[in-house]
């Protein structure tokens, strides 16, 4: 089967102006790869800092304009375009960024989910539900809602059309189990029914229960990419770094890397 997504040697850059005609670049993103298929959830994995987010924004052409990004991003096999993103977001291409300040201050739930189409409340309502979330707070605007509410209905707005491509940065801190288990129960139905979930976290173990496939990203570049059952193995994935992430879990005993991350990565 063809992926769905395809982003090779992504890099992304800031240029960053000092004193009189003085310039700088600062390289955020260096050389990101990673492929989605359909039907499967692909979880990226790293420390903060390592770039994940820069890689959802740039997925979707959403990055500052002191960004340059160069490399590879392909979607159902043609060039994923500023312009190409741009008409297929919120159709095909759903993003669930990390921050609930992506929500529309101004709109009243309801509204921010139908798109001002009444024709749309009833499936709105319904993804609502889907996430705990009841009539009532379509009326709501969104400094009305507690920081788990704004969360799921961040995620209710993303996936309400039943898109074909959905990326989710970090979409779980503030929620509490049940409603996490639920958004990651949710994931999974969606891969099921043949969409490609792109599912960006630093939380391996929450990765390892949802992904198929996980990739491992550090300091801005991708170090490994495997299926999520060799950490089901004895002596878990292969990459070095890979092993040490597995073995520093709580279940394996916090066990500290013997050297450096240079070292490992190398």
């Amino acid at each position: 089967m063809e992926p769905i997504l395809i982003v090779e040697h992504l890099s992304v850059s800031f240029l960053r102006y000092g004193r009189g005609l003085a310039r700088t670049e600062l390289s955020a993103v260096r050389d990101l790869s990673l492929t989605v298929e359909p039907g499967q959830v692909t979880a990226v994995v790293g420390a903060s800092g390592s770039g994940k987010s820069l890689l959802a924004h740039a997925i979707f052409h959403l990055l500052p304009r002191n960004a340059r990004m160069a490399g590879t991003v392909l979607y159902n096999g043609q060039p994923l375009t500023e312009g190409r993103a741009r008409a297929l977001r919120g159709r095909e291409l759903a993003l669930i960024p990390q921050g609930v300040t992506y929500l529309d201050p101004m709109m009243r739930v309801g509204a921010q989910l139908c798109q001002g189409r009444q024709s749309e409340a009833a499936r709105c309502r319904e993804a609502l539900g889907r996430y705990g979330l009841g009539a009532k707070t379509e009326d709501l605007y969104p400094f009305e809602l507690s920081g788990g509410m704004a969360r799921r209905v961040l995620i209710a707005s993303a996936v309400a059309g039943n898109p074909k491509l959905i990326v989710a940065d970090e979409p779980t801190p503030g929620l509490d189990v049940r409603a996490a288990r639920r958004v990651l129960g949710h994931f999974r139905e969606l891969a099921v029914q043949g969409a490609g979930v792109l599912f960006i976290t630093h939380d391996l173990e929450l990765a390892l229960s949802i992904a198929g496939k996980v990739v491992v990203v550090w300091n801005g570049r991708t170090v490994d990419e495997c299926l999520a059952g060799s950490f089901q193995t004895p002596e878990g994935p292969s990459h070095p770094y890979t092993r040490a992430l597995w073995r520093a879990m709580p279940q394996n005993g916090f066990e500290p890397p013997s050297c450096g991350i240079e070292e490992l990565i190398m």
